[in-house]
């Protein structure tokens, strides 16, 4: 075979293509998100840059490494969900607490891969109130679209009708397409502070971690719960979906090990895509699905150019203006939004503990110093029992229908026959 030849086979033009769209769709959807949970945790920018390269690295590595071993198109992430609940989770907590947790989240999800546990622990969680938990704690991102045109409206607006107009003429893009008028908007409005955008390589900065039993309850167990059932879960389906068997456990050992040894320097959450993956494992990747895997691998090259420009990537968000975040990280989670709200009410049995467990986690509430993921979980797995309780005892207190009387009236043909 000849070089050019082998390049070829490499680099088919239709699978780097998608390997590229599937990185840049998910980066431009997320990588405000990550910024402000980075921020949250009252990260500097250079923290902000390893936070990157942390998770640019680790996609990459379980991108390419397991695509090449199972020879299927696996593509990683990181936990959109995650970065949101991170967002509203972190504020107040240091940078060591919250690596502390990031690790004790990703020993979570390397439990359940090495043992099994994965179904299991999931199926404990009813995906309603999983759903539910998601939606209150992307609730805050979603309205903060529209708060923003009270004192933006020039910025936030054209993002908002833009992704509207994308969605249905072309949905594949309509985050980019959004965050480009968003970009010229705020351009024509002098919004933009381009003096602190600097084109330089990211960093590692590592932080020890520490391990505090509120936090690991309030941001760790709720991060774990949400990248499991949000990300894990219907990344699972995707691939499964597209006719690919993949061993999950394996999957999840491997995402969960890299998470763990990447987290001191702020990879809070390595999973798979789902979005994302769907553009590496459909037709367009490349005709031969036997070979669409080529994608997911380039995926992982381009997402770890994405890590080593960490710094650049951290002073352009930067630069940006805050409200033109918001509202790019507001459109880009409104479908998740949309189906996190379909899924929690989607059982009427299940709908009240659903609508307990969303509220409770959109109120924002602490107590025992202890975020409001974990008590809207609690409080909905708390309404959850105590009706199912009370189901029983109406079915059990229900008398069985006594026997008719067989009169001449109600006799069969047969019967009357006879």
């Amino acid at each position: 075979m000849s070089p050019l030849a082998r390049i070829r086979a490499a680099a088919p033009p239709s699978a780097v293509a998608a390997g590229l769209i599937a990185v840049t769709v998910g980066v431009t959807s997320s990588a405000a998100l990550v910024f402000t949970a980075a921020r949250a945790a009252g990260a500097d920018a250079r923290e902000v840059s390893s936070w990157m390269l942390a998770l640019g690295v680790g996609i990459a590595v379980t991108c390419a490494g397991l695509s090449l071993r199972y020879k299927v198109p696996v593509v990683t992430s990181w936990s959109t969900p995650g970065a949101a609940l991170l967002a509203t989770s972190l504020s107040g907590v240091s940078m060591g607490k919250a690596v502390g947790a990031f690790v004790f989240s990703a020993a979570l999800i390397m439990v359940s891969g090495l043992t099994g546990w994965f179904a299991r622990i999931m199926g404990r969680i009813p995906v309603p109130l999983a759903s539910a938990l998601l939606g209150g704690v992307l609730l805050e991102f979603g309205t903060g679209l529209f708060s923003q045109m009270g004192g933006s409206f020039t910025i936030a607006f054209p993002v908002f009708v833009l992704y509207l107009l994308a969605r249905r003429l072309l949905p594949r893009y309509a985050v980019l397409i959004a965050l480009g008028g968003g970009v010229v908007a705020s351009v024509l409005t002098g919004g933009w502070h381009l003096e602190r955008v600097r084109l330089s390589l990211a960093q590692p900065v590592f932080t020890a971690p520490e391990f505090d039993w509120k936090v690991l309850i309030s941001v760790g167990v709720p991060l774990f719960v949400v990248t499991m059932a949000s990300q894990n879960l219907p990344g699972v389906a995707v691939l499964r979906g597209s006719g690919y068997e993949v061993p999950v456990s394996p999957v999840l050992t491997w995402t969960g090990a890299v998470q763990a040894l990447l987290a001191p320097f702020g990879a809070f959450g390595i999973n798979l895509a789902a979005m994302t993956a769907a553009i590496c494992t459909g037709d367009g990747a490349h005709p031969d699905r036997r070979r669409r895997y080529l994608a997911a691998v380039w995926a992982g090259a381009f997402y770890l150019c994405v890590g080593l420009l960490g710094a650049t990537v951290a002073s352009l968000l930067t630069a940006m203006p805050h409200a033109l975040v918001l509202a790019v990280a507001g459109v880009g989670l409104l479908a998740t939004i949309e189906a996190s709200l379909a899924s929690a009410l989607s059982d009427p049995a299940s709908r009240e503990a659903a609508v307990v467990t969303f509220l409770a986690t959109a109120s924002g509430v602490t107590l025992l110093g202890i975020g409001s993921a974990f008590w809207g979980l609690l409080a909905g797995v708390l309404t959850s029992v105590i009706a199912a309780v009370g189901r029983r005892r109406a079915t059990a207190s229900t008398p069985a229908p006594a026997p008719q009387p067989v009169t001449a009236t109600s006799r069969t043909p047969e019967q009357t026959s006879a």
